[in-house]
């Protein structure tokens, strides 16, 4: 291996997301993680990152993506997506097929000693239920039985 660096390693760079998160948290420390569903899978139940952002990366299929205060979106392979963290619900980020797996990468930012992720009880999800948009009729169809 050449110990001379590639010239050309600026144009080596893709941006493919570009945020402004609503909050850092004072001594954030951050976790990276791989999340690969089977076909099919209606991924994690209802939950929170309450105390930073995630920002994410899909690396293989197509995964439902829903948070609060907006409609359903299908994200693909090579497509960024981040969510503000604190109170705002995530809904959805199951498999949108079920002929292949979905596989994403996302970064959590955390406060020391406050958990990366918590689920959200029924009783929330219903005093909250005015929050979720629901899916227009064009958009792709939900795996998740509800």
């Amino acid at each position: 291996m050449s110990k001379k660096y590639d010239p050309s390693w600026e144009n080596a760079i893709t941006v493919v997301q570009e945020v402004q998160p609503p909050f850092v948290p004072d001594g954030a420390h951050a976790m990276t993680v791989v999340i690969d569903y089977p076909p099919g899978s209606a991924g994690a139940p209802p939950h929170k990152h309450p105390s930073g952002p995630a920002f994410g990366y899909m690396l293989e299929g197509e995964m439902l993506f829903e948070l609060e205060g907006e409609p359903p979106r299908v994200i693909r392979a090579g497509e960024a997506f981040w969510e503000p963290g604190g109170e705002v619900i995530h809904y959805s980020d199951g498999n949108n097929r079920d002929d292949m797996r979905c596989r994403f990468t996302v970064t959590m930012l955390c406060v020391p000693g406050q958990p990366m992720l918590t689920l959200v009880d029924d009783e929330e999800l219903a005093a909250r239920a005015h929050l979720r948009v629901p899916a227009d009729s064009d958009a792709p169809k939900t795996l998740v039985q509800e």
